[in-house]
């Protein structure tokens, strides 16, 4: 089953919902990070609720997650735009939890203390819009339903689901986001909040039908279109410009001191682990722009 994301309404028009796959983005993401088994729980979560953010969005939009948490793992990062390219990093890749009570430890490697800045790239030019709420319970899903409901005002459910196989390697991942808008049926929410409350484990619906079945699962006997479908994919979007231009914010002195040391500079993508050489000459180089041009 390919990574997908499918988007549906009621045909009342008052209740929105996607559902998604994202198993492989997720297993290639985080094999690229190198991460512990939680930390695949973790990244797999925040990585479909970054998907499902994204396609939220209007085309050529983009939707960037940040948890930063007290926890080992410091920091969680999602990156989606509207057409479905996702990337993600964490700061330690190999923060570690004992499981409580069978259930994979989330909050125990983001931990309980922080916030969750959300950003988007409204694709307007200037600085992106930016909310932040502190961390509720650090479950990924529930503060993803949090930031929504409170700092966006639209009242939101969101389910998010990762298992492993017996190898500890990615096996399903993806999960749904609901939402409530102004013409909802009272009467609609409730059905579907109380279908949300008792679904089985979401691995398991999309493991035997998708996002399709997870859709139907949660609308129940509520009649609704399936409005479209689009693949979800890893795509980091990284390059030699954008390295050079991140270099460029080091300032003037930085790179004097980088080319005077003698040592060529290699810059690693946090997200793709692309490696970028640059030697001395290059860092001179980039000392000659423009944005430079009152240090001479």
């Amino acid at each position: 089953m390919n990574d997908h994301i499918v988007r549906a309404l009621s045909n009342a028009g008052g209740i929105r919902a996607l559902a998604c796959t994202s198993a492989d983005l997720t297993r290639e993401i985080c094999t690229l990070q190198q991460a512990s088994l939680t930390v695949r729980v973790a990244l797999g979560r925040a990585l479909a609720g970054g998907a499902l953010m994204g396609a939220l969005l209007k085309p050529g939009q983009r939707v960037a997650l940040k948890f930063e948490g007290n926890g080992p793992m410091g920091k969680l990062i999602v990156e989606a735009d509207s057409d479905g390219l996702v990337r993600g990093t964490v700061g330690n890749p190999l923060a570690e939890a004992e499981p409580i009570n069978d259930r994979w430890n989330v909050p125990g490697i983001l931990g309980k203390a922080g916030f969750l800045t959300v950003s988007k790239d409204l694709g307007l030019g200037g600085e992106p819009y930016r909310g932040m709420v502190q961390l509720r319970t650090s479950e990924i899903g529930d503060d993803l339903a949090y930031y929504l409901t409170d700092s966006e005002q639209v009242p939101s459910a969101v389910g998010l689901g990762v298992s492993l196989d017996d190898g500890g390697q990615i096996k399903m991942s993806g999960g749904f986001l609901v939402q409530s808008l102004p013409m909802a049926d009272e009467a609609e929410i409730k059905t579907v909040m109380n279908r949300i409350t008792s679904l089985p484990p979401i691995t398991k619906l999309l493991s035997e039908g998708g996002p399709d079945l997870l859709l139907a699962s949660i609308f129940d006997q509520i009649p609704y279109t399936k409005l479209e479908s689009h693949d979800l994919s890893f795509s980091c979007g990284c390059s030699r410009e954008k390295i050079e231009r991140a270099l460029l914010t080091l300032g003037h002195d930085a790179l004097l001191n980088m080319a005077q040391s003698g040592k060529d500079t290699d810059v690693v993508c946090e997200f793709c682990r692309q490696a970028y050489h640059l030697d001395t000459s290059e860092i001179k180089l980039l000392m000659k722009h423009p944005s430079f041009a009152s240090n001479f």
